[in-house]
């Protein structure tokens, strides 16, 4: 399985130099997105409930301090299969244009962010886990609201 190490690699590949915060939050969408779309993760690290929004700490780790990045040399693209390369490219298409803030302000109005913070206020830390199964679940209706509002 890839990482998401691997999968930070990859996002930097199609978008380039990025801020930290909108790299975070496009791992987490391409995560969100993958369990909706393949019905699998692209990874296994845990997505955290943090004050700025979704972060995947294993990533944090690596670029604590830095503001923004254009490689990310841990990861390896290659450990992605086409299917994971395509589903990605979906989220880097539709949320790419798109700043590490309004990324972030977007995660903090969806029900996995806030239901995993369980009420604490926006500017409160916490490390509370987003389970994958409410991103699914949550992901999910978006998709299948899209689908009715086009009948």
């Amino acid at each position: 399985m890839a990482s998401a190490h691997d999968v930070a690699a990859y996002v930097l590949s199609k978008v380039g130099p990025v801020s930290t915060m909108k790299l975070q939050k496009l791992v987490y969408y391409s995560q969100a997105w993958s369990l909706v779309w393949d019905e699998d993760p692209l990874f296994q690290e845990r997505i955290e409930a943090w004050a700025n929004g979704p972060v995947v700490r294993e990533l944090f780790a690596e670029h604590r301090g830095q503001f923004s990045v254009g490689e990310w040399p841990r990861g390896d693209v290659d450990h992605l299969t086409p299917d994971q390369r395509k589903s990605i490219d979906v989220v880097v298409d539709t949320y790419g244009k798109l700043t590490g803030k309004q990324l972030s302000e977007m995660t903090h109005n969806e029900d996995p962010w806030r239901k995993a913070r369980a009420g604490l206020p926006a500017h409160v830390g916490s490390n509370a886990e987003i389970p994958p199964d409410a991103m699914k679940e949550f992901y999910s209706s978006l998709l299948d609201r899209d689908d009715a509002e086009t009948v």
